[in-house]
């Protein structure tokens, strides 16, 4: 009891370090689970422990094991969904697609757009391509920084690739005629 005491401490301190990064970082957020959930391990067998010596019921100890798995199951939940959204380039669970296509779509001199593509780079970078229809292109790159930095204020999208295309039907984008978006 006294050894899973100590564990208990030192998990949950640890623990404590992560806490303030948890929420933005997928990283940051499994270890903190980690070493939290190391804490309720510790802390079940300090209560296991003292439940056996002072009452004798040993069916606790396993009765403590069900409830702390269950309590880790439930706790790393949403980790796992990250993860595989994270692995299969899913549009990040805190950004709205629709929101980010009508942002840009309202961009002075867009009229139109398609192949809008949003995928995470890692756990806390965030990519977007898209093919911006501008009949008047921009006279120089300062459209292009200025929505690069909007995306980057607006929606922690920190990695921006556009295609301006003129809107020529003779030689329409190849991914306009490919896709519905």
């Amino acid at each position: 009891m006294i050894v899973a005491g100590v564990g208990v401490v030192i998990n949950a301190v640890t623990a404590w370090f992560f806490v303030s990064g948890k929420d933005h970082d997928l990283n940051i957020r499994g270890a903190y689970l980690h070493m939290a959930a190391d804490a309720l391990v510790s802390l079940g067998v300090v209560v296991s422990g003292f439940v056996i010596w002072k009452f004798g019921l040993k069916w606790f100890d396993p009765l403590s094991s069900l409830l702390i798995a269950v309590v880790i199951f439930w706790s790393t939940w949403g980790l796992l969904r990250d993860s595989l959204n994270l692995a299969i380039d899913a549009v990040p669970r805190d950004l709205d697609p629709g929101e980010v296509r009508q942002w840009l779509s309202d961009q002075p001199g867009v009229e139109g757009m398609h192949d809008l593509h949003i995928w995470p780079m890692s756990t806390t970078d965030t990519a977007l391509t898209a093919h911006l229809l501008m009949p008047v292109p921009p006279p120089d790159d300062e459209f292009l920084h200025d929505l690069a930095q909007q995306l980057h204020e607006r929606f922690k999208i920190s990695h921006a690739t556009f295609q301006i295309e003129h809107g020529n039907h003779e030689h329409p984008c190849i991914q306009s005629q490919t896709c519905a978006d």
